[in-house]
């Protein structure tokens, strides 16, 4: 039975409360049944779920690495506004608080929806038109605090859509393909990473049609995969909170630490990951710039190949690592793994700072960093304490990845500024991806 299958709108609400608690206890049960309807899944409707959640990591990742990877560190240098270093580590702080914020806020929201058209599909579809729009308008932006201001609603509104679509791998996925789900969303992301670096490099001499091309790409990221995936049934018969604002406050508790050890663990393990990835992967440019001592020409050329390397070991990657982990029944060893890789990675550059050990980063960290996102999502919702609060559990779980790209570039900018090279970032990266893996292997109720 496909887990498009909605309730008739016939039925009473009480009726069809009953049947969504039947759904989500009977799938608590059995790894093969859909939390939606209670029922098995159709192979087409695996595809259209996995279709949707590639194609939106792809879109929104490639059109945000267009601007962020590519065309913000150059413009930077060009507007004059002081250090781009000190700069972009700033912008990226403040950029990571809104993040952080929005995350939550509207994993929350999402949770309390209670619209005709779903909890989580109005949020998705106005998040992407939000987060586009003002990505295009970062970029033609001269003045730092007014750039600030822009690149910060764009994460509001990336974050509007990330954290409710996230929550549909809890909401709709059966827990035996949820690795299979996560790497779809992880290979997508891991895919347009590359491909939005390749596009920003081709127009790092014309920025403005870049910009249009980023702007689009992210506002199409909600309605495509809202377009392809499943409908999502109207929530219009989930009970309303009558709690006034004290509830909506309460109700951004985080679980209590006493009772989720596990929730926490994994909050650490990703931590320490993005911090890993963002003190390397939101330099690159200056790194191959400033450390290896290539031109703007020679750099372009340089990021353009490592952006290919990577799309090629991402699609390995992240496409084979969810499944992988779906087929053993196990999370925590493929993070793992994918994490000491990727720590391998970034040794590469400071035995060789050249152009190779550029490309051999790429591989090789790329290649880790793709499993890791593949399956990553997976174990966080596996350690989930509650279905009903998914949306906001998991965007508390999502502040790690926010306050990895909000810690990462301000260690590395401060590393750079007070000893004027990069090499020390890259040791610290390291350390990093080892103790995420000592918090990923203490989970207990995650194999």
């Amino acid at each position: 039975m496909d887990s498009s299958y909605t309730p008739s709108v016939n039925l009473s609400k009480e009726k069809r409360l009953a049947a969504h608690n039947a759904a989500v206890s009977a799938a608590s049960e059995n790894p093969v049944l859909s939390p939606e309807t209670g029922r098995p899944v159709s192979k087409l409707t695996y595809a259209r779920f996995g279709a949707g959640f590639l194609l939106f990591g792809v879109l929104w990742m490639s059109g945000l690495c267009v601007v962020s990877a590519v065309i913000l560190p150059q413009h930077l240098k060009e507007i004059n506004a002081g250090s781009p270093e000190a700069l972009m580590g700033v912008i990226n702080a403040c950029t990571a608080v809104a993040s952080l914020l929005a995350n939550v806020i509207f994993g929350n929201f999402s949770d309390r929806s209670r619209s005709r058209l779903g909890r989580r599909t109005p949020w998705i579809i106005a998040g992407g038109f939000l987060g586009g729009v003002t990505l295009f308008l970062t970029g033609i932006m001269t003045n730092p605090v007014l750039l600030t201001i822009c690149y910060c609603l764009s994460m509001v509104g990336l974050n509007m859509m990330i954290a409710p679509l996230v929550a549909v791998i809890s909401d709709r996925v059966p827990q035996g393909t949820r690795g299979t789900m996560s790497a779809f969303y992880g290979g997508g992301s891991a895919i347009g990473a590359p491909i939005g670096t390749m596009l920003g490099s081709l127009f790092i001499t014309n920025m403005f049609p870049g910009l249009i091309v980023a702007g689009v790409l992210m506002a199409l990221s909600g309605v495509v995969s809202v377009a392809i995936m499943p409908r999502e049934e109207s929530a219009d018969y989930l009970p309303q909170s009558e709690g006034g604002l004290k509830d909506v406050l309460v109700s951004f508790r985080p679980p209590k630490f006493g009772d989720n050890h596990d929730f926490y663990k994994a909050f650490g393990g990703r931590l320490c990951m993005l911090l890993s990835y963002q003190m390397i992967s939101a330099y690159q440019l200056y790194i191959v710039q400033d450390y290896v001592g290539m031109g703007v020409q020679e750099s372009a050329v340089v990021v353009s190949v490592m952006s290919t390397i990577t799309l090629i070991v991402g699609l390995i990657g992240s496409l084979g690592g969810g499944p992988i982990s779906d087929l053993i029944g196990r999370r925590k060893v493929p993070v793992v793994v994918a994490s000491l890789c990727f720590a391998t990675g970034v040794a590469m550059p400071l035995v060789m700072p050249s152009a190779m050990g550029m490309y051999l980063f790429a591989g090789i960290a790329g290649l880790g960093y793709a499993v890791y996102g593949s399956v990553d999502q997976a174990l966080n919702v596996d350690v989930l304490s509650s279905k009903e609060e998914a949306g906001k559990d998991l965007g508390i779980l999502n502040l790690a990845t926010t306050l990895g790209q909000m810690a990462g570039p301000i260690i590395t900018s401060s590393v750079v500024v007070a000893t004027g090279t990069y090499m020390p970032a890259f040791f610290i990266s390291i350390a990093f991806a080892v103790l995420g893996c000592v918090f990923i292997m203490a989970i207990k109720a995650v194999k």
